[in-house]
């Protein structure tokens, strides 16, 4: 059976949030137009292709 759910205090919802923290973004190191570059691993394929601006 389905429970109702129940109002949480301003109190306890930001005290919630502010547990929650992200993490880096790993890097990898990638050879793009002669050089080294550490860019996320999403993003090699872009570089590698030029669509990126690695400056």
């Amino acid at each position: 059976m389905a429970v109702p759910k129940f109002r949480r205090s301003r109190a306890n919802t930001h005290s919630r949030r502010s547990q929650w923290k992200s993490d880096n973004v790993a890097l990898q190191t990638v050879k793009v137009e002669g050089r080294e570059v550490q860019i996320p691993r999403r993003l090699v394929k872009a570089a590698q292709q030029g669509l990126v601006n690695l400056d």
